[in-house]
């Protein structure tokens, strides 16, 4: 039965019946016939339903995000930020996304063609806790536009979130079977994957959850798209802004409690600067206030689960025996100190002088965990970049904009590259990575074609 825990307290919020089945049988095939229904109306009257969506999440915005803070503990002003990326999502998709499907006329072919973006069907969306609106409505939305419906099976500990995203989409008037939320296990998951009415998977989580959700669609022919795991490096030039590349990536590592895949995790700093960003980066980390996610002073909440603390705190303690200095945080909070006595709070930590091969270097930190790497050139912080199974995010901190987008653009093996700034999804756009960070593309047009059938339609003249 999933439970759903308040990671501040280690209270107990509520706890959920399994969908038995039937009645989980029941909601394929209600998604099912919706969707030989839903594709059919004219896209102008999906793009309403996506204003409408924007109305709700908008109303609904402080209890929202008060679920999302009791259910994984971001902090609240975050979580108010969530529920309003959601709604720019909506309002973007419906205002832009009827041109993106628009029929793309070919010429020069013999005679009258052109290619036609028609919906898949049902598509079953595996969705993770750490940002559990955004990341279920950044497929969801574009997914609903271009006529196909949707199976959201959502994380355990955020069945509140789950159940609630169900309930905005039906508040905005779309029709029953739009959004179904699944509340199942792994095995029934993994028999809705091969359901014959399901056109196809998405998932947002781990690199080995991935791999299994890809092996079994594999198996089944199924459409993918995957966005996994990220070591996301950031490369400190010799000629950067050292105080404001400081401010960023301390920023950076610490949004969501460092608990998203595309945080800067891995800072690879030139040695004419090493010790001048050190300095700065440990400063703003040890600067960042540690407590109640309600709090507005709060910026650094607790993780979402205490395996996912203990879990980080272990790879903590293998990076310092590996030869890593630990040179801020690193313990478990005593009592008297937040979460010391209850919640599953990790203080900022910084790790100094990681070498290749490092667990914090190899490995994904998901947590307020930094990793400094120093390095004597700009050529080797782009190899040691590139050193790595994931491919999600990076960017380059410099002076020279030119330089530094050279290397941004043909240099860095990832799906998003920035230039001092740090790395985000935007609605208008693609987002997703290369090797172990997954494939496919979510958000922009890209994003939104993922989920079509292109179809060329040639007529003879």
């Amino acid at each position: 039965m999933p439970t759903t825990i308040n990671p501040a307290t280690g209270e107990t919020i509520a706890s959920y019946p399994w969908h038995d089945p039937a009645h989980t049988e029941a909601q394929v095939a209600r998604a099912t016939g919706a969707q030989a229904t839903w594709r059919r109306l004219p896209l102008a009257a999906r793009a309403e339903r996506l204003l409408a969506l924007a109305a709700t999440l908008r109303a609904g915005r402080e209890e929202a995000a008060a679920l999302t803070t009791a259910e994984m503990g971001k902090p609240l002003a975050q979580s108010l930020a969530e529920i309003d990326k959601c709604a720019e999502l909506c309002t973007f998709y419906a205002e832009h996304g009827p041109a993106m499907l628009a029929d793309e006329r070919v010429s020069g072919t013999g005679g009258e063609s052109y290619v036609a973006h028609r919906s898949l069907g049902v598509i079953l969306a595996i969705m993770p806790w750490n940002f559990p609106w955004w990341q279920a409505l950044r497929f969801a939305v574009p997914a609903l536009l271009a006529g196909n419906t949707v199976l959201l099976k959502h994380a355990p500990n955020t069945t509140g979130v789950a159940l609630a995203i169900a309930e905005q989409v039906r508040a905005a008037g779309f029709p029953p079977g739009c959004l179904e939320t699944l509340v199942i296990d792994h095995a029934h998951t993994g028999t809705l994957i091969a359901d014959p009415r399901v056109a196809g998977v998405t998932l947002t989580g781990s690199t080995r959850a991935g791999k299994i959700v890809a092996a079994l669609a594999g198996r089944h022919l199924k459409k993918t798209v995957l966005e996994l795991g990220g070591s996301d490096p950031y490369l400190i030039l010799p000629d950067a802004d050292i105080a404001e590349a400081a401010k960023i990536c301390a920023a950076a590592r610490l949004h969501n409690s460092g608990q998203t895949c595309v945080a800067a995790k891995r800072f690879i700093v030139c040695e004419p600067v090493a010790d001048a960003f050190s300095e700065a980066f440990i400063a703003h980390m040890r600067a960042a206030r540690i407590g109640d996610p309600r709090d507005p002073e709060t910026t650094v909440g607790p993780l979402a689960r205490a395996d996912l603390r203990d879990a980080l705190h272990t790879q903590v303690e293998r990076s310092v025996a590996a030869g890593a200095r630990l040179v801020l945080g690193g313990q478990r909070p005593g009592d008297g100190e937040p979460g010391g006595n209850r919640g599953f709070f990790y203080p900022a930590t910084v790790l100094d002088q990681v070498r290749p091969g490092n667990p914090a270097a190899r490995e994904e930190l998901f947590g307020p965990v930094a990793a400094i790497m120093c390095v004597p050139t700009v050529d080797a912080a782009v190899a040691l970049a590139n050193d790595t199974d994931y491919g999600l995010g990076a960017a380059v901190f410099s002076r020279d904009r030119a330089r530094a987008e050279a290397i941004a653009r043909d240099e860095l093996h990832a799906g998003a590259c920035f230039v001092n700034a740090s790395v985000r999804s935007d609605p208008r756009l693609p987002f997703g990575g290369v090797k172990d960070s997954g494939y496919g593309r979510e958000l922009g047009r890209l994003g939104l074609l993922e989920w079509v059938n292109s179809k060329t339609v040639w007529i003879a003249n």
